[in-house]
């Protein structure tokens, strides 16, 4: 399946809370989105590996992604070595994605920057032709490089190098990210609080998108960190 987009998270709701409003909108505008999720998130306070899954699903639906898999890496404890690399790779070059979207480059949670790194590594990796990896059936896999890779921002309030207005599907947004309901507010829950349980929290998903889309003219809006200098044809491309 060749994917315009592959949009990967550390954790499973990584990537609802970080660029859910941009996928949704690229999916309605005919791209093809998928999603890969690095961990099942088991270490989390609240919910479980199985709850997680559920939810993540209900989410992918409420998206319209493609498809979404999970990688199954050791929440809290992957690696960003070869081992690891090389799964990336294969799912890189299996889907040849023209841009990749992951995790913030910095932020509070340790998988956040980690899995940013790794993914990156993984794509500068997938387009070196004697990086060898297989399919499944064992056939070998051609060398692939995203032509673009975008870090989404999470917890920290990271300075955008660039945002996408998501006016109209910031209601889509919301609702992909409320589709994890063990993870955020729930005045009835009686699991332990965590940063991202309270309601402030969940405002803030709204507030910080409006400040976003504020800074630009436009109602709601995602930020997003780049590895290198965006280039335009024309000062006329931009809005």
């Amino acid at each position: 399946m060749k994917l315009d987009i592959l949009a990967i998270g550390a954790h499973p709701d990584d990537v609802e809370l970080g660029c859910g409003g941009t996928l949704a909108k690229e999916i309605a505008n005919g791209k093809k989105v998928g999603i890969i999720d690095l961990t099942q998130g088991e270490l989390g306070t609240r919910g479980t590996a199985e709850t997680r899954s559920e939810e993540s699903e209900n989410a992918s639906k409420i998206l319209g992604v493609s498809f979404r898999i999970n990688m199954k890496f050791d929440d809290g404890f992957f690696l960003n070595d070869k081992t690891h690399q090389l799964k990336i790779i294969n799912k890189i070059r299996e889907y040849q994605p023209e841009i990749i979207i992951c995790n913030a480059i910095d932020d509070r949670h340790i998988d956040h920057g980690k899995g940013s790194q790794l993914v990156s590594d993984a794509c500068f990796l997938s387009g070196l032709i004697k990086v060898e990896t297989k399919t499944e059936a064992g056939v070998l896999q051609k060398a692939w490089r995203p032509k673009q890779i975008y870090h989404y921002i999470q917890w920290k309030n990271l300075k955008p190098d660039f945002v996408v207005d998501i006016s109209e599907f910031m209601e889509t947004k919301i609702e992909s990210v409320l589709a994890y309901k063990t993870q955020f507010y729930d005045s009835s829950s009686k699991e332990p609080e965590t940063p991202i349980s309270s309601k402030n929290f969940t405002d803030s998903i709204i507030y910080r998108a409006r400040d976003l889309g504020r800074l630009v003219g436009v109602e709601y809006a995602e930020g997003f960190n780049v590895e290198r200098f965006i280039a335009v044809d024309s000062l006329f491309n931009l809005k």
